[in-house]
């Protein structure tokens, strides 16, 4: 750990995004934690679909999406080597996984523990509008640090703090149990954890769909989905075929208009959709679709604090490891190749990782 007198000389390499599919390693300064901070060492970062729509490839956000050309990396989780002033519940030592958004604290939205759709200025995610975990160090406030319980790796951790839990939130709020048969359309990470949770959460059945038959094969092999079809003109009544009907509960992980409507027309009369994937647009025959067959369709962003340490306190329990998701690991120096990787979307989670 650097030392307060050593800091202002000692510096750590940063992983920035300027666009265009570029990479870039800069040496910047560690900081020092202020009030209410603490300083992680960062043991695994992973790469989010997020940052491939709207950093890596072209800057696409504006306000909560805007990216301020800080460091990279929203998936963060790592050991706490300094704690600032006033700090409560962490110290030295203690593992954590990082809620990705900072937030004012005061607003209904914080009050309530989503951070994510924090009203005020002073809202912050990491790696977009401050300072995120593809470094050596994370300056983050200690009200976004989770505690990581010593069953879950590191890795488990920095798959927890984006895609499992924005996951975990969506399947929560359909309510899914055992009476429920689950379609999971787009398999890539959000949705190979889409098919682990809804397992775990007691559905007998989870059906794949995706246009890359890779995807499909490593969801069965990941024991994430029972099923799976190819994401086509014919999935949806494919799905029905396999179900007799339809899934109770369909979840999007695909972000496109296509993958949306087989979600939609793959749920059961009565069903419950929750659209997650982020991006494009919604082009449905309404009455048909969705009032006719008296469909719930939910909307989630993210998760909440609270709601992330329950699913880490669950994953625990339930002995599952979402680190079984990644698929490629790289150090920090190697990012480039590992935001490539991440970009074909051909397999499944991509993580930067420190040993030790």
């Amino acid at each position: 750990m650097p030392t307060s007198s050593a800091r202002l000389t000692e510096t750590m390499t940063g992983v920035f995004l300027p666009g265009q599919r570029r990479v870039e390693l800069r040496d910047v300064p560690v900081p020092e934690p202020g009030p209410g901070q603490v300083l992680v060492r960062m043991r695994a970062s992973a790469i989010c679909g997020s940052d491939l729509r709207a950093i890596y490839r072209e800057h696409l956000g504006t306000g909560p999406e805007a990216y301020r050309g800080v460091v990279a990396g929203h998936e963060p989780a790592g050991e706490v080597v300094e704690a600032g002033p006033g700090c409560r519940r962490f110290a030295a030592g203690d593992r954590v996984a990082v809620y990705h958004i900072a937030g004012c604290g005061l607003c209904e939205e914080c009050r309530l523990g989503y951070l994510i759709g924090c009203t005020s200025p002073l809202r912050a995610a990491y790696g977009w509008q401050r300072d995120g975990g593809h470094a050596e160090y994370l300056l983050a406030d200690e009200a976004t640090c989770v505690a990581l319980p010593g069953s879950l790796s590191y890795l488990d951790g920095a798959c927890v703090a984006c895609g499992f839990g924005t996951v975990y939130e969506a399947l929560r709020r359909a309510d899914v149990s055992g009476r429920d048969r689950v379609l999971v359309v787009g398999m890539g990470p959000m949705g190979l954890a889409a098919g682990l949770l809804a397992k775990a959460l007691g559905a007998p059945l989870t059906v794949g769909a995706d246009v890359v038959e890779s995807r499909l094969d490593l969801g069965r092999r990941l024991g994430a989905i029972d099923a799976a079809v190819p994401a086509d003109d014919h999935a949806a009544a494919a799905v029905r075929g396999l179900t007799d009907g339809g899934c109770e509960v369909s979840i999007d992980c695909s972000g496109s208009t296509a993958g949306r409507l087989v979600a939609l027309e793959g749920a059961r009369r009565w069903g419950r959709c929750v659209l997650v994937g982020e991006g494009n647009r919604l082009d449905v025959d309404v009455s048909r679709v969705l009032i006719h067959r008296q469909l719930t369709v939910l909307g989630t962003w993210v998760t909440s604090v609270w709601r992330m340490e329950e699913l880490v306190e669950r994953l625990a329990r339930w002995d599952l490891h979402p680190e079984r998701t990644v698929t490629s690991r790289f150090a920090l120096a190697d990012a480039a190749e590992a935001y490539r990787v991440a970009d074909e979307g051909l397999g499944g989670k991509v993580a930067l990782v420190t040993d030790g």
